[in-house]
């Protein structure tokens, strides 16, 4: 470690503060539906969007209707999705002449981009066309992070409303979220990306002579515009197989700076949205600093782990940090750093191959991931995920005094926690039921690529990673098979949807709730004790859920290589 290290950590973090409030007012105004500096513009344009689609933006929708057009929304984007990955072999746009992806790895693939998740079992240089990248891949980048910025929005609105039969209009909100949000601060970003050296082209693979006279072919594409929205939108699926490791997605220490706070950005801001909608600032500042004080946890244990390196190197002799599979463009605290951003948020983009960590250092992404994405997590997921567990916890707070729960002047009942219990339960189901059928299967044991922990580890991490729509992998596993790619989709579409719809079964309990005034035994939600009390009940949820598993994994891998063992 070094004091460059936390200088670099420290002003990561202060971007993070700096940005929450200016992003998160501009947003709050867009989906209030008042004018922007932008309104001049798009306004135009987003009512042409309802002329043609025969939306009516003044018609809202009650909360079941909400889940209708979410579930419509994203059929219809899985089927044009899969459609062209499996016809890309006779559309334009194609100079490496890719072929139809085959069906199983189609199926994935569409989930994975419709979900948010970006699980890629697949390099994108050598399987994909342009057409695919942009019209697919670049498109669903957009829509699923606009789906779960609005759904974000719907849950708010279900806190800041009272009596009301409604909490918005999707299409309305995934409109004005691609409209006035991504679209334009995603533009600004491809053209940054662009400066500092990514390409942006429709031109052919370039083909060039190495030094030693060997002909090699330089993979290019409309590479800057993706990954600008894979960031923003926190998707994390590279235009290549190396992802944020190549040089073509990530060229230098400032692009990987860039890119991290473009992870964060809109994660940070919902907090801020929050507060704003509930008319209360103090409120959204509170639940960013319990994620601020995870995410910060979390780098503090990754970091050391990774500088201090790996004990049986160091018995050979050998000092220094854990180099192995990261990029020395970033070091280990740019890897260690990126490690945590990009798990800590469903964005799945990776700068290093994780699988190369320590195994501490390895752990906290795949805690990170089995929490459920809530330290600022992917856009929009973040927030109605880190709800689900302030429910809880205020329900807690509610046992400890015997009177019922309240929050933002809502009674917190029965119904509120039975759908908050549901939305946490689906993903240990997820995770670890799909982990012991890969595990009960030979073929899909054979697919891990280390023995021990470790091998058992990289698929505990596959089944988390998709079911939190995170979409990092821990390398080593070939997953590209039928029996992997049917059954991590199911995984990313449990993740997705059975977290969903009871966030919004809330929202709209809680809308049509009058709101209760506050009273002397009301309990504080803004000050240090709500913050500790909701990091406690995440802690001990995830701990009593997760801690067996990683115990076999990570944590058994970890004393073993303290006491010099190691496995072949």
């Amino acid at each position: 470690m070094t004091v460059n290290g936390w200088i670099q950590i420290i002003l990561f973090s202060a971007v993070i503060i700096a940005l929450a409030k200016p992003l998160g007012g501009y947003m709050t105004a867009v989906f209030a539906g008042e004018r922007t500096i932008l309104a001049p513009v798009l306004r135009p344009i987003e009512r042409l969007f309802y002329r043609l689609a025969g939306i009516d933006e003044n018609q809202e929708q009650h909360w079941l209707s909400y889940v209708f057009a979410v579930a419509l929304f994203h059929i219809g984007g899985f089927v044009l999705l899969y459609a062209l990955l499996r016809l890309q072999g006779f559309l334009p746009f194609n100079p490496a002449g890719q072929g139809a992806v085959e069906q199983g790895l189609a199926f994935n693939t569409a989930v994975s981009f419709i979900t948010n998740t970006n699980w890629q079992n697949y390099g994108g240089e050598t399987t994909l066309s342009y057409l695919t990248q942009m019209l697919g891949l670049t498109h669903q980048n957009f829509l699923s992070a606009a789906s779960g910025i609005a759904i974000a929005i719907a849950v708010i609105r279900g806190f800041s409303r009272a009596s009301s039969k409604t909490v918005g209009s999707f299409w309305v909100d995934v409109t004005r979220a691609t409209l006035y949000v991504l679209l334009p601060i995603s533009t600004v970003a491809a053209l940054f990306l662009v400066w500092q050296g990514i390409p942006q082209t429709l031109g052919p693979y370039v083909d060039v002579t190495t030094l030693e006279g060997a002909k090699q072919t330089i993979a290019v594409g409309p590479v800057a515009s993706q990954i600008a929205i894979k960031m923003f939108g926190t998707n994390g699926g590279g235009f290549f197989n190396a992802n944020a490791a190549h040089p073509f997605e990530n060229p230098t220490a400032l692009s990987n700076f860039v890119q991290m706070a473009l992870i964060f950005a809109i994660g940070a801001a919902l907090t801020n949205v929050f507060g704003r909608m509930v008319g209360n600032q103090k409120q959204g500042w509170a639940i960013f600093a319990v994620m601020g004080i995870l995410f910060l946890a979390g780098v503090a244990i990754v970091y050391p782990a990774e500088a201090g390196g790996n004990p049986l190197i160091h018995a050979l002799g050998i000092e220094g940090g854990n180099l192995e599979g990261k990029e020395v463009r970033f070091g280990v605290l740019g890897s260690s750093l990126f490690a945590v951003v990009t798990t800590d948020a469903s964005c799945g983009a990776v700068n290093a191959m994780h699988d190369s960590f320590t195994a501490l250092g390895g752990m906290i992404p795949l805690i990170n991931m089995q929490l459920g994405e809530i330290i600022f997590g992917g856009v929009g997921s973040g927030l109605y995920g880190m709800v689900v567990f302030v429910i809880i916890a205020i329900f807690v707070a509610g046992l400890m005094v015997g009177r019922t729960p309240e929050y933002l002047g809502k009674k917190i009942e029965s119904k509120e926690v039975k759908m908050a219990m549901l939305a946490i339960l689906c993903l240990p189901l997820a995770m670890l039921g799909g982990t012991a059928v890969a595990l009960s299967v030979p073929s899909a044991v054979s697919a891990m690529g280390n023995p021990g922990p470790h091998g058992y580890t990289e698929v505990l991490y596959a089944f988390s990673s998709t079911a939190a729509n995170n979409g990092s992998a821990f390398a080593g596993l070939s997953a590209n098979t039928m029996f992997y790619n049917v059954l991590l989709a199911i995984s990313m579409l449990m993740g997705r949807f059975l977290v969903v719809v009871p966030a919004l079964a809330i929202a709209g309990s809680l809308a049509a709730k009058k709101t209760v005034p506050t009273s002397a035994g009301t309990f504080p939600t803004t000050g240090p004790l709500f913050v500790g009390l909701v990091i406690g009940v995440i802690l001990i949820i995830g701990g009593l859920t997760f801690f067996p598993s990683l115990a076999l994994g990570p944590i058994v891998e970890h004393l073993a290589i303290e006491a010099g063992q190691s496995w072949g």
